[in-house]
């Protein structure tokens, strides 16, 4: 069976991280964006990073930021991989030699092939719902339908899911992953334990009946 990976994204404390991990998330998304709610301090996510357990990645998520903030994160936080959500160019994203993911915002007039093929480093694309105000977190679905067949990139699926649309997403595009954050919360920055429990079953039922 194929298993559809998970990355719980916008956590703010460990006890969100603990609950995450112990549902079974393959990453925990960490957003330095000082715009959003989900904003971590360097502190809080250097805690989270430490006491996180082996083979669950830490992703650091960064819009536009200049390379002296992100280097000063690097420093301070031990992220397996970086997330560029903004404007960043792939010699940008490359430049501090760490993994990364490049999230691609579904407008209405992209070729989502050519973008992708745009950055070609990236071990995965993040396609994500476009808002013209809000970079990432819309809590919005875009239509599945427009990503293309037999991409050859891994695709990390987020925009507006939540335990009642995540089968029918992993049905319909086979993504590499799923990422989720305003979906499994009670408010902006707390997650609800009873949402992530749910998602994540939602997530093996579609991975079973697909497999």
């Amino acid at each position: 069976m194929i298993r559809t990976r998970v990355k719980i994204c916008g956590i703010t404390s460990l006890e969100d991280a603990n609950h995450a991990v112990f549902q079974g998330a393959d990453a925990l998304g960490l957003v330095f964006y000082p715009a959003s709610p989900r904003c971590i301090s360097i502190d809080q996510a250097s805690e989270i990073a430490t006491r996180t357990p082996a083979f669950v990645s830490i992703v650091g998520l960064f819009v536009d930021a200049s390379p002296n903030y992100i280097h000063k994160v690097m420093d301070a936080v031990s992220l397996d991989v970086l997330q560029f959500h903004g404007e960043e160019q792939e010699a940008e994203c490359m430049q501090y030699g760490k993994p990364y993911l490049k999230a691609l915002r579904v407008k209405n007039n992209i070729d989502i092939k050519r973008a992708i093929e745009g950055y070609p480093s990236a071990r995965a694309i993040l396609l994500d719902t476009y808002h013209p105000d809000i970079p990432g977190g819309t809590g919005q679905a875009f239509d599945w339908t427009r990503i293309p067949l037999n991409l050859d990139r891994p695709i990390i699926l987020a925009g507006g899911l939540n335990a009642g649309n995540v089968g029918q997403a992993i049905s319909s595009v086979s993504p590499y992953a799923v990422d989720v954050s305003g979906g499994v919360e009670l408010e902006k920055g707390k997650k609800d334990p009873q949402k992530v429990s749910a998602f994540f079953k939602a997530v093996y039922r579609a991975d079973k009946k697909s497999g």
